[in-house]
């Protein structure tokens, strides 16, 4: 069976689309073509993949069913979302370049202009200020902030030689954010609006070039801790700029935008499962 899939990358993080409204990929064989088509070396090769399907909603386009790369079922990527929402509008999915769509976490609304999308994301939740957790000895300070999924962000003064291995998977699996897990993201203040951002994601279980959630939740905190003005742009491992508008209100945070770019970069399909 040969499935046709589209290649997308948003800024370095990198998914496979499927056009699945016909469901030709029946949901229990999602899981073994995820890993099979995000592998690195035997497969297409992706942080992720995405199936587009056929909303219940009068109020939507279409549905989303995303994943990561080990198969696991994700609530929201904010790239991936951007992608998506690109990939619908040059398919003709949404009737234009303005787009509500449906996820896990709820529903996302998107608008194309070119190779730059916007998406409005749900509200941020869960918000978890000066934590203190131990790890490997050490006391390490974060915060924590779930925009769409969860992320805890750790500010540093020299996110160049950090080691995100260890910290991001030390993080990620300690018992504080058990049992769902959280990403990591190291943060550094680099100017009045300007961050730059590296991010261990959970389910990749590496370092991925951008993760625009990611950007989000760092942009969020240090906007509430005073250390930057909205809107903030956010510098992503791959060298991307991700701009995150929001209104910060009496430590509440809504209106969420992030914008960046979503490139197509190559089409064909799967030729077996």
């Amino acid at each position: 069976m040969k499935i046709p899939f589209t290649k997308m990358s948003g800024s370095g993080n990198d998914f496979v689309i499927v056009d699945n409204r016909d469901g030709q990929v029946k949901d229990a064989a999602k899981k073994d073509l995820v890993i099979k088509a995000c592998a690195r070396k035997t497969g297409v090769g992706a942080d992720g993949m995405i199936f587009v399907e056929n909303s219940q909603s009068e109020k939507a386009d279409f549905r989303w069913d995303f994943y990561n790369d080990d198969g696991g079922s994700a609530e929201m990527c904010g790239n991936g979302a951007r992608c998506v929402a690109r990939f619908a509008f040059e398919n003709g999915i949404a009737a234009s370049n303005k787009m509500t769509f449906e996820t896990i976490a709820g529903p996302v609304s998107a608008e194309v202009d070119g190779t730059t999308v916007t998406v409005q994301l749900t509200p941020p939740q869960d918000l978890r200020r000066d934590m203190e957790i131990e790890l490997n000895g050490e006391r390490i300070q974060l915060d924590h902030l779930d925009t769409g999924v969860p992320h805890a962000v750790v500010f540093t003064d020299n996110i160049k030689d950090a080691d995100i291995q260890s910290i991001g998977r030390g993080i990620r699996f300690h018992g504080a954010f058990a049992p769902r897990g959280t990403n990591v993201n190291l943060v550094q203040v680099v100017g009045e609006n300007r961050i730059e951002v590296r991010t261990y994601e959970r389910g990749v279980e590496d370092e991925t070039l951008a993760c625009g959630t990611g950007v989000v939740a760092c942009s969020i905190i240090a906007a509430l801790q005073g250390k930057v003005k909205t809107p903030v742009e956010g510098k992503t491992k791959g060298g991307d700029v991700l701009t995150v508008h929001f209104n910060p209100e009496n430590g509440a945070v809504d209106k969420v935008l992030l914008e960046g770019p979503a490139k197509i970069t190559f089409q064909g399909s799967i030729a077996e499962i």
